[in-house]
């Protein structure tokens, strides 16, 4: 596995990125809109969204 790819906000997952990373996975998040708390957003290499009204000009 090279990419995981998150579609959540919820720093349950922060364990997950770590380990992730640890392994060299790239670990891209998509929060659907939703908050992001900065203990999971510290562990993310990429942020990005799938829906239109949240991407950035």
């Amino acid at each position: 596995m090279q990419k995981i790819v998150l579609i959540s906000g919820d720093s349950d997952f922060v364990p997950a990125s770590k380990l992730a990373r640890v392994e060299g996975i790239i670990f891209t998040l998509d929060p659907m809109g939703n908050p992001i708390r900065e203990d999971l957003k510290e562990h993310i290499d990429y942020l990005t969204t799938r829906l239109p009204q949240f991407k950035q000009q």
